[in-house]
């Protein structure tokens, strides 16, 4: 294979890039000539002491790292590809107690028991109340729109059933949603100096959402109630989770089914807003495949990594045990050895096999109905609410060394 056209020292976890934009042509020209790539780091530089990862970024390899954990882990350097620089070894090894970083047989120890919650029938539960909250929500977007019809849609709607949704899910009173937004932030924004968030306040917030959610185990466990908690934390003869790894499981799912799924609706609206025809198709027949669609078109995670538990090969490549690896699901949801024309936005895409929720094996996405349900259902509320709605500026990105977001998108009623 040729040598890839990259600038030197172009990194792929580079904040100030993602920041700006995904590397799209970048992904598309290693996939065809390097397709597992090398990437020099200085050591430190993300946390590790290591000189660089693997960039993985065809669809097939990111499948195959991605069901093989016993060759690449999620326990030994996490799956969180690039830390702030400061963050110390202990912090990083902290974040193993979370389910994202944990490995077979205690992933799949704490997973039989978490997605007690996620079942087709607890799911079912919630979705006309889901229904009922995203109509209210757009109204009151609506509503709340300034003089010249304008607000922000990340703050005024796609953040906000995500957040509802949890607090229903695990019972979280609704008064309190604004806190779980406020720690979720506070947790993935230490890149982005606008928020001016250290690694400090970051970790204090991640410490303050684990105490919020092991007072309410340690309630159900005193008070067992009808609800999802008491089914994780306080089942007899089924397993139950301990208080702290019920807080831990809070906090992965604050930014698992809170931060991905305000992303993937704020990249939905602004790519039906840049692609007329297809909204006028969404608001004309809404076709079911439209939330896969909108997953794979904004993929809010671009990459999470693993470690090499052994020596093996991989592309072409040989990787040492020790070596982290770099899967790109942004890549890999591009990749035109899968789909057919990946540069369009289209809602109908069938089959769409897209890595947008992991690329299967132990820790492919828990939430995956319940975020596809409501990116389903607040498009309809939007589609049936203010159908006019329009863009009044460019998306402002979050800045960020693994996911693609979106702090702000201004649109318009008028």
């Amino acid at each position: 294979m040729p040598c890839p056209a990259l600038p030197d020292g172009f990194d792929f976890t580079d904040p100030d890039l993602l920041h700006h934009r995904v590397p799209l042509p970048e992904f598309a020209e290693l996939r065809r000539t390097e397709p597992v790539h090398w990437v020099p780091q200085q050591p430190g530089l993300a946390g590790f002491g290591d000189e660089g990862y693997w960039a993985v970024t065809r669809h097939a390899d990111v499948k195959y790292v991605s069901t093989h954990p016993e060759l690449f882990s999620s326990y030994l350097n996490t799956a969180i590809i690039r830390f702030n620089e400061h963050i110390q070894r202990d912090a990083i090894d902290a974040q193993r107690l979370i389910i994202l970083n944990m490995d077979p047989p205690e992933h799949t120890r704490v997973r039989q028991i978490v997605q007690r919650g996620f079942t087709p029938r607890a799911i079912r539960a919630l979705e006309e109340t889901l229904r009922n909250r995203a109509g209210r929500i757009v109204e009151s977007a609506l509503a709340g729109a300034g003089p010249d019809g304008a607000f922000d849609f990340v703050t005024q709607v796609a953040c906000e059933l995500p957040l509802q949704a949890i607090a229903e899910l695990i019972g979280i009173p609704q008064e309190d949603r604004l806190k779980i937004f406020d720690w979720s932030n506070k947790m993935i924004s230490y890149d982005d100096p606008e928020y001016a968030i250290t690694e400090e306040v970051g970790q204090e917030s991640a410490t303050e959402l684990i105490a919020y959610a092991m007072n309410m185990s340690a309630d159900r466990k005193q008070c067992p109630a009808e609800d999802i908690v008491t089914k994780l934390v306080a089942a007899e003869d089924e397993g139950n989770l301990a208080s702290d790894e019920f807080g831990f499981f809070v906090l992965a799912l604050s930014v698992a089914g809170n931060e991905t799924t305000r992303n993937a609706i704020s990249h939905g609206m602004h790519a039906f807003l840049t692609h007329p025809v297809q909204w006028d198709l969404y608001k004309r027949e809404r076709p079911a495949t439209t939330a896969e669609e909108i997953v794979r078109w904004g993929t809010p995670v671009v990459s999470f990594q693993r470690t090499a538990t052994q020596d093996t090969e991989l592309g072409g490549q040989q990787i040492r045990k020790g070596d982290r690896v770099g899967i790109f699901y942004s890549s890999a949801n591009n990749d035109p050895d899968v789909f057919d024309a990946p540069e369009s936005f289209d809602i109908t895409r069938d089959p769409n096999p897209h890595l947008g929720f992991g690329g299967g094996g132990p820790h492919f996405c828990l939430g995956k109905s319940l975020a596809t349900l409501e990116i389903d259902l607040i498009f309809n509320a939007i589609a049936d609410t203010m159908p006019g709605l329009q863009l009044a500026g460019d998306p402002r990105r979050l800045r960020s060394a693994w996911l693609n977001g979106v702090k702000e998108l201004q649109v318009s009623v008028s």
